[in-house]
């Protein structure tokens, strides 16, 4: 079984950084994705970065070039840089993970395990 557990949410006005944390317990089998998914009020969940065990990352297009995924080298704890944060990015931000995959997309139904969520606010 996998647990997966976010920080690093707040509060920050437009312009501005935060850095959100996901720590995983559990056994993944090889071939695996960590994703992060946000969700504002009203909207439907969205994938907004994903990282194969192998290496491939994959942006939405919303963030690429603002965000930055990354896995520490222990593979036990993901991280999702925000950078240059508008009022848009608003949202709950959760991690994600599936195993035995070769690909890492953007559907909520391709991933097995979520974590709690971190609330995102940014105001304008």
């Amino acid at each position: 079984q996998v647990q997966l557990q976010e920080s690093g949410g707040g509060s920050v006005e437009s312009g501005g950084s935060l850095r959100l944390s996901c720590r995983a317990y559990g056994t993944f089998y090889n071939g695996y994705c960590l994703a992060w998914f946000r969700q504002a009020p009203g909207k439907e969940r969205e994938g907004v970065a994903a990282r194969h065990s192998d290496g491939p990352i994959n942006y939405a297009d919303s963030v690429e070039g603002r965000f930055t995924i990354s896995q520490d080298d222990a593979k036990t704890a993901l991280s999702l840089q925000m950078n240059s944060l508008k009022p848009e990015d608003t949202a709950m931000y959760y991690c994600a993970a599936a195993s035995r995959r070769q690909l890492c997309g953007f559907s909520p139904d391709e991933y097995t395990f979520w974590g709690q969520g971190t609330q995102v606010t940014v105001s304008s």
